[in-house]
C-alpha cells in the first residue's frame, strides 16, 4: 500500500525545486489565469477566484521556502498554512 511513498517524496522535492526556480513566473501565470476566468465569468465570482489564486500563490511560496530543506515536512497540504484539514 505504501510502496510508492518514495516516489511521492521525489515528486514533492521536484515541485519545491520548480517553485523555487520559477515561482515568480508561476505566480504571474496564476494571476493572469485568475483575471481571465474572472473576465469570462463577468466578475460574478471575483471573490472566490481571488481567494483561490491567493491560496495557490501561498502554496507556491511555501513550496519554494521548503526547497533544499530535506526532512522538512512543511505544510504543503493546506493552502492556508493551518494545521487543520483543508475545507
Amino acid at each position: 500500500m505504501f510502496d510508492n511513498l518514495g516516489d511521492l517524496g521525489k515528486l514533492k522535492d521536484k515541485a519545491e525545486e520548480i517553485a523555487e526556480e520559477h515561482g515568480d513566473a508561476i505566480s504571474d501565470g496564476l494571476e493572469k489565469a485568475g483575471e481571465l476566468v474572472d473576465e469570462k465569468t463577468g466578475g460574478k465570482h471575483s471573490e472566490q477566484i481571488d481567494g483561490a489564486v491567493d491560496k495557490a500563490q501561498a502554496l507556491l511560496d511555501r513550496l519554494a521556502e521548503n526547497a533544499g530543506n530535506p526532512g522538512n515536512p512543511g505544510n504543503a497540504g493546506n493552502a492556508d498554512g493551518n494545521d487543520r484539514p483543508a475545507e
